[in-house]
């Protein structure tokens, strides 16, 4: 039975990614600060208390997962705060980089001993992160944090190919999720298909690939 990691796994894209991963016969650890009902079942190993800026927990996390048992790292967590020019906030913007970008580095580079040879790891990014897609500006901490998270993205990909193991650096889409106010495009269970498509797709041919959940490939 392979097992999965999955971190901001309390609500939205990365709840359904649990329950869907659970039913696909993985066994899931969720990582996540505060666990809610809907993610209490069978198959699903919850670790919450645990907030992916908090380096000591993180490692400490970590020794509790024995080597070479996983088979699927998706680095879900983040955070998003909307501002202007105008209105910038430099605290937002570093707190934003913190769980962005840091936080899922900080967590995969913990979690490395743990990862099988062959492996696959996923980043959540944005299509926001794209330097070239961007075409009405603000959002300075998200896209900021999101664009390095793609640079992170592709330095594992390198780094990580000796061993065998893929990254993926995926949209999800503008999803309906609290962190868009339920305004996006997308249904979580259909952003869900999209980006399970992708991890199946996922090798070391299109390892750190910059991928929409519908299969688009997005500019940097």
């Amino acid at each position: 039975m392979p097992n999965a990691i999955v971190t901001g796994s309390n609500r939205g894209i990365g709840l359904q990614l649990c329950h869907a991963l659970k039913d696909r016969g993985y066994t899931v650890t969720a990582l996540c600060r505060h666990a809610g009902d809907a993610l209490v079942s069978p198959g699903i190993d919850i670790h919450a208390g645990y907030d992916i800026t908090d380096g000591v927990a993180i490692e400490a996390f970590a020794r509790t997962v024995e080597p070479g048992t996983i088979d699927l790292l998706i680095n879900n967590a983040g955070i998003l705060h909307g501002m202007s020019l105008d209105d910038l906030d430099i605290e937002s913007v570093r707190q934003q980089f913190e769980v962005n970008a840091l936080g899922p580095l900080r967590v995969t580079r913990s979690l490395l001993h743990a990862l099988k040879d062959g492996a696959k790891i996923v980043l959540l990014t944005s299509r926001m992160g794209s330097i070239a897609d961007n075409d009405s500006g603000g959002s300075y901490g998200y896209r900021m944090s999101k664009a390095a998270l793609n640079a992170a993205g592709m330095s594992l990909a390198r780094d990580l190919r000796g061993r065998g193991i893929a990254v993926a650096i995926l949209h999800p889409g503008y999803v309906r999720t609290d962190m868009t106010g339920q305004s996006g495009l997308l249904d979580v269970d259909e952003s869900v298909a999209g980006l399970l498509e992708r991890i199946d797709g996922l090798n070391l041919a299109n390892s750190g690939s910059f991928w929409h959940s519908n299969g688009e490939l997005l500019p940097w």
